[in-house]
């Protein structure tokens, strides 16, 4: 009996070689796997600085924080939007502190682990300086930039926006239009 439990023991373990698959055959699903798809995802953090560009010397660069969510509709199309908090020193050393919150769309072409991403959005703002408030003032965006796709989660990189902050008062005299430009870093996490 032993010696039959054996033999049947060898012949199972021999019989694996005839259906095991030959070297180099791997299984197709037919699947294009890409760095982004549709309803891909991922969270933006950036720190920035930030340049005033219409104020003369009234208004000295100074810095801001980033953080924006955003959602693929396909590969290289996405909508989402981001938060911005600004912060400068005017001329007496008052602070500006303005933050612009917008909603848009992003084109992202990519070449291999390199990700270039186009951002237009539109939404409010809210401007304190020298104790007055102003709120909501309307902003509009554009962004553009460079990153680096580190891992499946991580990307870093470089990125620029120019945004618009006009003001509109009664007295039409009052009436002024901010413009900004950052200088971020970036890190994105991927989902």
């Amino acid at each position: 009996m032993k010696r039959f439990f054996s033999i049947m023991l060898i012949l199972a373990l021999c019989s694996a070689f005839v259906f095991a698959d030959e070297p180099g055959d791997e299984y197709d699903d037919g699947y294009v796997y890409t760095q982004n798809g549709q309803g891909d995802q991922f969270l933006k953090l950036e720190l920035s600085g930030l340049f005033p560009l219409n104020f003369g010397k009234q208004v000295y660069p100074g810095g801001a924080l980033s953080i924006g969510f955003y959602r693929f509709i396909s590969e290289q199309f996405a909508l989402g939007g981001d938060a911005i908090v600004g912060y400068n020193l005017t001329i007496g050393e008052k602070s500006l502190i303005h933050v612009p919150v917008t909603l848009g769309a992003m084109f992202q072409p990519y070449a291999g682990k390199f990700e270039f991403p186009i951002f237009a959005g539109i939404g409010m703002s809210s401007i304190t300086s020298q104790g007055q408030n102003y709120f909501p003032a309307f902003t509009a965006k554009i962004e553009a930039g460079a990153f680096f796709r580190f891992s499946e989660s991580w990307s870093f990189g470089i990125s620029s926006n120019v945004f618009m902050i006009p003001q509109v008062f009664k007295d039409e005299s009052k009436n002024f239009t901010g413009f900004f430009c950052t200088a971020n870093l970036s890190a994105r996490y991927h989902f």
